[in-house]
């Protein structure tokens, strides 16, 4: 009986960390909008063949010039003319898309670090319920990691090495407070 007793309180932890972290991302998704790239960049139905730097530019382009290649001419036509270069229509636009994204990012895992946080501290201070404390600090410790997770491809290098070094120090705070030798 004491090995199912074990195996349940396991499970209900395990079930709250998930569904805890699974309610966060999903509110925040519902609260706040994912910037969508063909809001910057929207979709037309007919595309015009930009073939020249000055039109590019001032569409919002970036003109990229061809390289110079040796093409061998074909049996159909002996002449191959080959246009000056190709327009990246979507080049503005694009990096605005970027931009956005990067933002969103950025307060999303904000957010979720400031979730995670309150999810540790209740955790800690609730010492009246075991399961209930243990649950919510695991759940506060997976938002940091789905946070940082979510946030690594945006962050720059320093940023990457504070949230190492603050997830690693939450970490051991947790196992010091929820593990102390008796």
């Amino acid at each position: 009986m004491q090995t199912q007793s074990k195996v349940l309180k396991w499970a209900l932890i395990i079930g709250i960390v998930i569904v805890l972290n699974m309610f966060f991302n999903y509110a925040l998704s519902l609260v706040y909008k994912n910037p969508k790239f063909e809001a910057f960049c929207p979709i037309q139905q007919i595309n015009v063949l930009v073939d020249n730097q000055e039109q590019c530019v001032s569409l919002g382009g970036q003109w990229n010039p061809n390289i110079q290649t040796n093409i061998q001419p074909t049996p159909v036509s002996a002449v191959k003319i080959l246009p000056q270069g190709y327009c990246d229509q979507q080049f503005t636009c694009r990096n605005n898309f970027d931009a956005a994204q990067k933002v969103y990012d950025r307060n999303v895992f904000i957010t979720l670090v400031i979730l995670g946080a309150i999810c540790v501290a209740v955790g800690n201070f609730l010492a009246g319920n075991m399961l209930v404390s243990i649950a919510l600090s695991l759940a506060g410790v997976l938002s940091f990691i789905i946070a940082s997770m979510r946030y690594w491809g945006s962050a720059d290098d320093l940023i990457k090495v504070i949230i190492l070094a603050i997830a690693l120090a939450i970490l051991i705070w947790v196992a010091v407070r929820k593990f102390k030798n008796n």
